[in-house]
This record gives structure tokens, sequence and C-alpha cells, in this order.
């Protein structure tokens, strides 16, 4: 009685939520913008009609023989064993159709692997909960995270409205850029635990996998902006680690490659420069709340029992070489950000940490000093 009530509840909630769904409503597979994707397409809507037309005829057949053979209308049922020339019939016909399905399948899947050929390589990292984009190609190097609108929203009682938020959840703050009619290969991995990376667009996903490669590849011909989610299961903020893919036209692409190196240079620049604790503090904000908040939340109190506070944090409160040391190591679940953070956003986020969210310890460290102690690190050095 108990399971009905609760059952009987529920359904109640789910009609009153239909009212305020804001998705959009479909039947069917999206064709994307790839080749790739509309073969997928093509390949989903011929096995669906195979099975259509296979259930159309199984199950017509059994209604007209239920109807037409039944004992009101004198029939008797046939008293036999077994029938040779059946048994091949309806062996192979279904081998038939089988094959039928197998060819096309299999093309589709061979296209889909195929990553020879391929004009230029991005690597896609997976991190909890962010993405990590390298251009093999030329050096480019950056992590993609929740857009800082969209993460202000999303907090416990934020009190804003997420209908006001464009693209809510499916923003970026650093998008991945890519250029049109070129074939790209994509090469997946992960440093933490299984995510998965999927563009609806581009026709395809694959799982992000830690101490394991995979591959796949693309190519747009239209410029435009497509967006995608992490679609694996990988932790408390799964769903706040959207993906935006913008394809432009060979010279808008070539601009912005050119506009990347330039940016680059001046971080490089900008770590050689003496920061006032002002400029720190109030560029370590940004960062706290892009890469921070959603574990130790937007005021500093963390979660009980899960995530430590940073207010009144004897580790934040106190030497600020080992707080600095924690962070370019990482631990727990706190991901190294040695390897994450350029200099200056480290040092900005530390010092923000030790003079923001109720501490007041009065002190700051350089980028330049955080620079020596990332190229002393292994495998640091890649930030922006």
């Amino acid at each position: 009685m108990k399971k009905t009530k609760q059952l009987f509840a529920g359904l109640i909630l789910m009609a009153l939520g239909l009212g305020t769904a804001q998705a959009e409503y479909t039947l069917n597979l999206m064709r994307g913008v790839t080749k790739v994707s509309n073969d997928v397409y093509d390949l989903h809507m011929l096995i669906l009609w195979i099975c259509v037309f296979i259930g159309i005829g199984v199950f017509g057949t059994m209604f007209y023989s239920i109807y037409h053979h039944r004992k009101s209308r004198g029939h008797k049922a046939e008293q036999f064993h077994e029938n040779t020339t059946v048994e091949i019939i309806w062996t192979i016909i279904p081998t038939l159709i089988l094959i039928g399905m197998a060819i096309p399948a299999t093309k589709a899947m061979i296209e889909l692997d195929d990553v020879q050929e391929s004009e230029m390589s991005i690597k896609v990292t997976g991190h909890q909960w962010k993405w990590e984009y390298e251009y093999l190609d030329n050096g480019i190097h950056f992590f993609s995270s929740l857009d800082e609108a969209s993460n202000k929203v999303r907090q416990v009682g934020s009190g804003i409205d997420p209908r006001s938020v464009p693209h809510y959840l499916l923003n970026v703050d650093k998008p991945l850029v890519i250029p049109t009619k070129k074939k790209i290969r994509f090469v997946f991995t992960s440093a933490d635990v299984i995510h998965s990376w999927w563009v609806p667009d581009l026709g395809w996903k694959k799982d992000t996998n830690p101490g394991f490669i995979n591959e796949s590849w693309t190519s747009v011909d239209e410029p435009g902006t497509y967006r995608g989610q992490c679609t694996e299961l990988c932790g408390k903020d799964h769903g706040f680690m959207p993906i935006v893919v913008i394809a432009m036209n060979e010279p808008d692409y070539n601009a912005w490659v050119e506009q990347q190196k330039a940016a680059i240079a001046a971080e490089a620049g900008s770590a050689s420069k003496q920061w006032t604790n002002e400029e720190l503090i109030a560029k370590g904000k940004s960062v706290y709340d892009t890469n921070c908040s959603s574990c130790h939340m937007a005021d500093g109190a963390g979660l009980s029992g899960t995530f430590p506070a940073i207010t009144a944090s004897k580790v934040v409160t106190g030497d600020i070489n080992a707080q600095v040391k924690l962070m370019l190591d990482g631990k727990g679940m706190m991901p190294a950000f040695g390897k994450i953070l350029s200099p200056v956003d480290f040092a900005a986020v530390v010092t923000y940490t030790r003079n923001g969210l109720g501490n007041s310890v009065g002190d700051s460290i350089q980028p330049s000093a955080i620079q020596t102690l990332q190229s002393a690190t292994p495998a640091a050095g890649k930030n922006e």
C-alpha cells in the first residue's frame, strides 16, 4: 500500500513538472553537421525501418493466424513435430537480414575509427570537472570550465533565475576552436576518473579513460557553435562540465591561433611582473569562483565531512609555502593545480584565499615564485 502511494505521488509530481520542462521535445536522433553524423543517422533509420517491416510481418502473420484459424471457425490445431523446409526458411531469412544490416553498420564503424590522413590533432583530457585541450600541432593549450554566469546561478541559494542566463550549463569560459573543412583527429584520455566527451552535432561520443588513449575524428563543413556535455557519471559536478566547439573558416581560425599565441606570450611576461596584493586578490576571486567554489563553496564554508572549509583553515592561514605545495601536488579529491593554473592565476588564488573569504593573513606570493616551483615539478609547465 505504501509503495502504491509513493508511486501515485511520484506520478502527480511528474505531471506537475511537465508544464515547466524546458528541454526540446523530439522523437528521433539529430542529423548533426558532419558527414559521420549524417551517416550514423541514415544507418539508424535503415535499421529502424528494417525492424518495423519485420515487426509488421511477424505480428501481422501471427494476428492473421490467430483470427482466421480460431477454434470458433472449426479449425483444429495441426499435430506435427518438425518441418525441415520451415526450419531452413526461418534460418536463411534471418541470416540474410542480419548480413544486410551488418554491411552498412560495419562501414559506419570503420568510418568512425578512420583517423588516417588527419590534418591536425587535438588532445582532450577529462578532469573533475573541466576539460583540458592541447593542440598538438601548434602548442596551444588551455583548460575549459563552466562559464562564470552559469556557475553563479547554480550555487544553492543564488536566487538567480536560470532562464535569465543564455545557454545555462551549456557555456564555457574557453571554447574549443577548430577550422572548417579539415579532418581533425582527437586523442582522448583522463587525469582522474572516466569521463565521456559528447557533442551531438558531431555524431559520436568517446570515453576518456585514465591510463588509456581513445581516438576519433571530425570534419565540420560550416562555421557554427556546437554544444555538448560529459555523459559519464564522473562525480558530484558531473552535470557542470559542458563542451563548446566553435568551427571557424580557416582565415578566422588562423587569426584566433595568432591571438592565442600572443596571449600565451603576454601571460609569460605577466608572470615576471611584480603584482600588488590588491591586484592578486582581485584576480584571485574569479579564479576561485571558476576552480574552487564548486567544492569549497562560494563563501569558503566548504561541505562538512567532505570538502574542508577555506575560511579559518589552518592550512590557508598557516605557512604559505605549505599551502602552495599542497595545491601544486594535489591531495585526495583535490587536483594538482600546478598542472592546471598559470603562474599568475595560481599566485592570485593563493593570495585571495589568504586574504578573502573571511581570512586576513596579509601576505601574498608572486607569480614568478610559482613559475619557478612549477618548472621544478615533474610533468608541470603545460600552463597557459
